[in-house]
């Protein structure tokens, strides 16, 4: 049995389509259309009640039971632990790969999504304040990627889930205004995962 994907073309919807692809795991992908109100829909809002893609349903889950996961970070946890792949049993290399996921999933996603956010406003007063506070931050977020990538490849060292994770919104660093010439640590990093024949699979999975 495969996998069931729900997502989105957006990064926390490919950080899921690229985890799967590396993994090697059969899945369907499903589109959620969030500019068409789908995440509201009661059939996903029984697998994700917090009505946000990613979502998955896995028929064989812990003992062998079908389980629903929802929350991008949630779910690469599970699929590494599913696969023993990309997160290492417990060391201090997994407490690195927990450390830099929830980097990405309580820093750099929220700050640059609100920068998504208030370039898309029309009046220049509603974009100001806010534009100003949340690029001032993504811009901190990729200093410290940068200064943590100055002497490794992969931000727990070895590849793994935290990679996945953070290269889901490094892939929107032109709709932050981020040139990747300023954090060259982040633009080797960058073109290095991006040269994955399996990052570039999950990349050309139909999400929109």
């Amino acid at each position: 049995m495969t996998i069931q994907l729900f997502a989105f073309d957006t990064p926390n919807g490919r950080k899921i389509s690229i985890a799967l692809e590396e993994m090697g795991l059969d899945y369907t992908a499903h589109i959620v259309d969030i500019t068409k109100d789908d995440q509201f829909k009661p059939d996903f809002l029984a697998i994700s009640p917090n009505n946000k893609i990613p979502a998955i349903i896995d028929s064989e889950g812990p003992e062998g039971k079908p389980v629903s996961v929802f929350e991008s970070g949630a779910i690469l946890i599970y699929l590494a632990e599913k696969t023993g792949k990309f997160m290492p049993a417990m060391s201090n290399q997994r407490v690195a790969v927990l450390e830099w996921l929830m980097f990405q999933m309580g820093g750099f996603g929220p700050a640059p999504g609100q920068v998504h956010h208030f370039i898309g406003l029309e009046n220049k007063e509603d974009q100001r304040y806010g534009l100003n506070r949340f690029m001032t931050e993504t811009k901190r977020l990729y200093k410290v990627m940068n200064q943590r990538l100055a002497d490794r490849a992969y931000f727990a060292d070895e590849l793994s889930i935290a990679d996945f994770a953070i290269l889901g919104w490094v892939w929107r660093h032109p709709r932050h205004q981020i040139d990747l010439d300023d954090y060259p640590n982040v633009k080797r990093w960058y073109e290095m995962m991006m040269a994955r024949p399996g990052v570039e699979r999950g990349f050309a999975v139909k999400l929109r």
